[in-house]
């Protein structure tokens, strides 16, 4: 049957505009299904700090039964102001769905105007069989 994992994530703060966005994916894949990864992001500030990020990824291939997906996500921010980060994540599949899910998220002390923030999000999937 069909598996679908949505993980959706809201955090606010406010703190000055430094913002830097690092974004790697790396895969490698043959399987016998379809796999869909959908992120969607959405940068807001109350001040002079604006961006949306959105990445569709689908792949298909028809050949074999093994498939490995890696998904590598890394922010660093620093604001002094207010910034809402929406992330909402996507994955369907037509076969068995192993997922490992890893968050870690620092921040520095609250007392000061300067706020740095460090967002890491890894993901790795395997998919095996029909379920």
């Amino acid at each position: 049957h069909r598996h679908t994992h949505m993980h959706t994530h809201t955090h606010a703060h406010t703190h000055a505009c430094t913002h830097t966005h690092a974004h790697t994916h790396a895969e490698r894949h043959t399987h016998a299904h379809t796999c869909t990864h959908t992120c969607t992001e959405a940068h807001t500030c109350t001040h002079m700090h604006r961006g949306t990020h959105a990445c569709t990824h689908t792949c298909t291939d028809e050949r074999t039964e093994a498939h490995t997906c890696a998904h590598m996500h890394a922010e660093a921010y620093t604001h002094a102001h207010t910034h809402v980060h929406t992330c909402t994540e996507a994955h369907t599949c037509t076969e068995a769905h192993m997922h490992a899910h890893m968050h870690a998220y620092t921040r520095t002390d609250e007392r000061t105007e300067a706020h740095t923030c460090a967002h890491m999000h890894a993901e790795a999937y395997t998919h095996a069989h029909t379920h």
